[in-house]
């Protein structure tokens, strides 16, 4: 096999080594390149304007056959101004011409290329990959937490909008539309009390029950749902006194409505702090009339028969209206209904929840009934269940499913939460405060959102900016590999050289 076609395989670790063990290079030729590098700084400082010469400056460490390109340019652009010898009188040329001599002693131009080779191989493209690779990972993170970020604000915004659908209310002036909705209570819970009607035959079964277990003395079950279910919601008064009253004075509502909480409400005046007894010097002496009857009492005309005496009261110059009395009829009619008498029974808070026990105790016992119905129906055995007052299945299925949805329009959410609003102030607070920061989530999960997608952007433009960076070095390195391989083959007759790891197999 002919020698000139045998292949010479250098590996790009080991070039540079393989020159300097070949001789082509010496040991310190890193100390001589340091004035070409001056040299070459200085020549770009005067150079002409032209497009190659500016793509060659840009993008890539200028090397030796960097330089040889220059040359050619600016023989087209120096032209004028050579001499009948052939030699240019450019200072330009003269410039480029000595640097390219200067690479050419003691190969240096090969030595610096190869160099150039392996940072290029091994550091500055696997780097900008790196950092491009790194630019769209975080588009990606980015991306992701921008959807988290959506996806908090949505739940967020429908934890918001469920909360004022259970409270009727926009959610635009919390407070204000709390206290609008407050006014509606009064109908809502008269609307409450007619439904319970239907759970007269429940409660009718319950005491038939109770008095059959217990005896005719068992006492009353159930009482004050039974008088809703007969009386509807009156007041408390009503129901304590067994009449109406005359008129209905609750105490008024104070929510303050503002942005600032407003103090000292709650105080009472007591006008000045001191009290007038009257004149302090004087002695306390009680008049007992004239001190000439030696303190007798005066007891009448005892001789008088009993039919003289006059029993009647003379009330014609006495008014009873300003003497403060108020005369009532019987009973407690024509009473005033004030603070908490006032209130209706399921607007009250302690009636409300003695309602709502008497609710849960009527329904269990209407569970109890219902299973024990199903267990007699299934046993043929004798058992006491068999004689107590009973139902039908159905039908007690029937009436605990009225009991429940009785149970379920008063403890409903909405319900639950205008009652406490209206008789707890912190209560209110609370709810705002609770209302407000679901508002507050969505502002700050919308702005996570718009940061990390800036983000994004901004990845993606840096990552756009390195790709034809990486692209035009990728193409310098190749070209500075078959420039290499080139004048490594010309030292050896023209061999094929190929440097094993180059750009080509990355």
């Amino acid at each position: 096999m002919d020698e000139s076609n045998i292949p010479i395989d250098i590996n790009i670790g080991k070039l540079q080594d393989w020159l300097v063990s070949r001789r082509h290079v010496n040991k310190d030729w890193q100390k001589n390149i340091i004035p070409i590098r001056e040299k070459i700084n200085n020549a770009i400082q005067d150079m002409p304007v032209h497009n190659d010469i500016a793509a060659l400056l840009s993008g890539s460490y200028i090397n030796y056959f960097h330089c040889h390109k220059i040359i050619e340019i600016l023989k087209e652009t120096e032209a004028d101004t050579k001499n009948l010898f052939g030699r240019y009188g450019s200072q330009r040329m003269k410039d480029w011409l000595d640097v390219v001599k200067s690479y050419e002693r003691d190969n240096l131009f090969l030595a610096e290329a190869a160099q150039m080779l392996a940072r290029n191989i091994s550091y500055e493209i696997p780097g900008l990959k790196r950092q491009i690779a790194k630019e769209e990972q975080m588009q990606v993170d980015c991306e992701k937490k921008k959807g988290d970020y959506l996806k908090s604000e949505n739940t967020a915004k429908n934890e918001f909008l469920h909360l004022c659908k259970q409270l009727g209310i926009k959610g635009d002036k919390i407070k204000q539309e709390l206290v609008e909705r407050l006014q509606e209570l009064p109908e809502i819970y008269d609307k409450i009390g007619h439904s319970l009607k239907p759970l007269r035959p429940s409660i009718e079964l319950y005491s038939a029950f109770t008095k059959y277990i217990l005896g005719e003395d068992a006492p009353e079950v159930l009482p004050l749902l039974q008088y809703v279910v007969h009386h509807g919601n009156t007041t408390v008064y009503q129901w304590m006194y067994g009449e109406a009253p005359l008129s209905v004075e609750p105490d008024p509502i104070h929510i303050d409505i503002g942005d600032v909480q407003q103090g000292g409400g709650d105080q009472i005046d007591f006008g000045d702090d001191t009290i007038d007894f009257g004149e302090s010097d004087a002695p306390a002496e009680i008049d007992f009339g004239d001190g000439d009857t030696g303190g007798e009492i005066d007891w009448g005309n005892l001789d008088a028969a009993p039919g003289d005496v006059d029993l009647s009261v003379e009330v014609s110059n006495i008014s009873l209206e300003e003497s403060g009395i108020i005369v009532e009829d019987h009973g407690v009619g024509g009473g005033v209904a004030r603070g908490k008498e006032a209130l209706s029974l399921l607007d009250n808070p302690t009636t409300r929840n003695q309602l709502i026990d008497q609710l849960v105790e009527l329904e269990s016992f209407l569970k109890m009934r219902v299973h024990e119905t199903n267990i007699s129906n299934e046993s043929q055995s004798f058992s006491l269940i068999q004689q107590l007052p009973t139902e039908s299945a159905d039908a007690l299925a029937a009436m605990l499913t009225t009991v429940q949805d009785g149970s379920r329009a008063l403890l409903a959410p909405e319900i639950s939460h205008l009652h406490n609003v209206k008789h707890s102030h912190k209560y209110v607070d609370v709810l705002t405060a609770q209302l407000q920061q679901k508002l507050v989530i969505c502002e700050k999960m919308a702005r996570l959102a718009e940061r990390e997608d800036e983000k994004r952007r901004a990845a993606g433009d840096r990552a756009t900016e390195l790709r034809p960076l990486l692209t035009r070095l990728i193409e310098r390195t190749v070209e500075l590999q078959a420039n290499i391989e080139k004048e490594i083959s010309k030292k050896y007759k023209g061999r094929p050289v190929n440097i094993i790891g180059g750009v080509k197999f990355m």
